[in-house]
């Protein structure tokens, strides 16, 4: 396999991140080649929900969110791809009052910022998300804008315009090492050879601290298994149900659902699966799917399941992304950590770090995403409005 012998900048990892990067700083002129050890989008991102939103607690990543939402929304002219973008909103059901009173603030929060947003009561929801039991719903939290796209075209739309501006995009190469010295990258090392450059941008996901250990740099990040679940097509009996309706999510045990295609798609965060890459799916899923689906989406046991599948969230502490530039070793800069809303992201995590690496001021001021927050415990902010 024939590699460039020296690029500008070094991205690692195929997925979501790594392509919106590559794409955005082939765009400004810079040479780049990524290297992916597997497939395009085959690590986290394939097996991501497709969720796209801004409804967050935390300014940044409403900013991010947002950011994000509006390149979505225009993918289709720039980078130039079909993603099959539906934004029926979300809607988080909340069924807690200190839950409601946090979605009160957060609703407050996003249209200070400019994101459409409101509070709804379970009524309200329940005529804009059919499958929705009102039953100890005390209220619900809804943005319009919010909806879902598929991953997999995401990446190869980037990849694709990517290699057209000349990046080089290698899948099946595995970055082995970092050569680094007296504080600056050199090279890296590859499964297929040695390319010299001045830059890397880790963007493994849950990956990264492998990567990051190559230049001496601890990430907090920790792989741990989600999984979900596709219907059989809707029947008659479902012909009630609108073409479209929100990403719905019950807050307090994490079940989910939105159309796709035919059937439904939908999932929970299983808190009792253990930290690691273990991909093996769970034989009691779906039981414990329809635990969940009989309180809060009773519809929901009238499908079967048609396929599905298991996949990585990569979460920190704080369920806050890792974001910036290595202080100790110059040009190595990371983006990882993004526990569960890292595809909705992209778009805007490629921006920034084209600008980091032209030595920028990105749209917004991404010092608190740092990863030396973590040696300051009082200085994590929490992100509250997760899947």
């Amino acid at each position: 396999m024939q590699l460039p012998e020296r690029v500008d900048v070094v991205v690692v990892g195929g997925g979501v991140m790594g392509t919106s990067t590559a794409f955005h700083l082939a765009e400004a002129g810079i040479s780049v080649a990524l290297f992916e050890a597997n497939e395009l989008a085959s690590g986290s991102t394939s097996k991501a929900a497709g969720g796209v939103r801004a409804n967050f607690s935390d300014e940044l990543n409403i900013a991010l969110g947002a950011r994000s939402l509006d390149l979505f929304s225009r993918f289709l002219e720039r980078p130039g791809y079909e993603i099959d973008l539906h934004r029926p909103g979300y809607l988080f059901a909340l069924t807690k009052s200190e839950d409601v009173t946090r979605f009160e603030e957060s609703t407050e929060l996003q249209r200070s910022l400019g994101v459409e947003s409101r509070m709804l009561s379970a009524q309200e929801a329940s005529k804009i998300s059919p499958l929705l039991s009102e039953d100890g719903v005390l209220a619900c939290s809804f943005t319009p804008n919010d909806g879902h796209c598929t991953p997999e075209s995401v990446v190869l739309g980037y990849a694709q315009a990517a290699r057209k501006l000349g990046a080089t995009v290698k899948t099946g190469v595995r970055v082995t090492g970092i050569d680094h010295s007296g504080g600056e990258i050199n090279a890296v090392s590859t499964s297929a050879g040695r390319v010299e450059t001045q830059a890397v941008i880790n963007c493994a996901g849950a990956w990264s601290p492998e990567i990051a250990m190559m230049v001496g740099l601890d990430l907090p990040v920790t792989p741990y298994r989600r999984e979900l679940a596709i219907t059989e097509p809707l029947g008659e009996s479902f012909a009630d149900l609108p073409k479209e309706f929100p990403m719905t999510i019950d807050y307090s045990t994490s079940l989910y659902w939105h159309r796709e295609g035919r059937g439904i798609l939908m999932g929970f965060s299983d808190s009792t699966n253990p930290p690691g890459f273990e991909l093996k799916r769970d034989p009691q899923f779906a039981e414990k799917l329809g635990l969940l689906a009989e309180k809060r989406a009773p519809r929901l046991l009238d499908l079967g399941i048609q396929s599905g599948w298991s996949g990585l969230y990569e979460v920190t502490p704080d369920h806050n992304a890792i974001l910036g530039e290595y202080t100790s070793i110059s040009r190595f800069f990371y983006a990882t950590g993004f526990s569960g809303h890292g595809f909705l992201q992209g778009p805007a995590i490629g921006e920034i770090l084209r600008d980091l690496y032209l030595e920028r001021e990105p749209f917004i001021n991404i010092a608190a995403l740092t990863a030396e927050r973590f040696t300051r415990p009082d200085s994590l902010r929490p992100e509250l409005n997760i899947v």
